[in-house]
């Protein structure tokens, strides 16, 4: 079984160190057997208006929450809360998203690393019917963790540990969430 989990980048903002943190992220978890990872960068879909009305989701977006089995989401702290653009995305595909795990991973140029937006994102993804893991990934002093030319440049053992314990429970997750979604009677679809 190859289990579908896409990297949603969750800012537009130019120049972002969250882009770094996606890019890294997926090298990463690309060496991870019987997982497919990819990037899903808000500036490369169509998300005009707030809600979760037809008028507002992207076909190529719900396609890719449709097949996916599980989520993890890079995003920004921005003002200790997540950026609207991430909120749009999400808001714009309910019923793709239920039961189904997120991870997330939380960056700043502060040393909390993002912890604030990890913290502000739980309430909005319980009503999203996603189920949140509990080992999340922090980017504190983001300027430091990559050189101008956008090479991870931290402590690479650290990193791909927290990101590697990150992504088994979040494919342990996907795993029984899947099996459950395949198997058992559920209201919501």
């Amino acid at each position: 079984m190859v289990l579908n989990i896409p990297i949603l980048l969750g800012t537009t903002r130019p120049n972002n160190k969250s882009s770094l943190v996606a890019r890294y992220v997926n090298s990463i978890t690309t060496e991870i057997d019987g997982v497919e990872t990819f990037i899903v960068d808000p500036k490369e879909f169509n998300f005009p208006l707030d809600g979760k009305d037809e008028q507002v989701k992207d076909p190529r977006y719900t396609k890719i929450t449709a097949q996916a089995d599980a989520f993890f989401v890079v995003t920004p702290e921005y003002n200790h809360s997540f950026p609207g653009t991430l909120k749009r995305m999400l808001d714009s595909e309910l019923k793709n998203y239920i039961h189904k795990p997120v991870a997330v991973a939380g960056v700043s140029s502060g040393i909390f690393g993002g912890a604030r937006v990890i913290e502000q994102l739980a309430p909005v993804f319980r009503e999203l019917g996603l189920v949140y893991t509990f080992s999340d990934v922090h980017f504190p002093e983001v300027d430091k963790l990559f050189n101008k030319k956008g090479n991870f440049i931290g402590d690479e053992q650290l990193y791909r540990k927290l990101i590697n314990t990150a992504f088994e429970e979040l494919v342990w997750m996907a795993k029984v969430l899947k099996y459950g979604r395949e198997s058992l009677e559920n209201r919501y679809h």
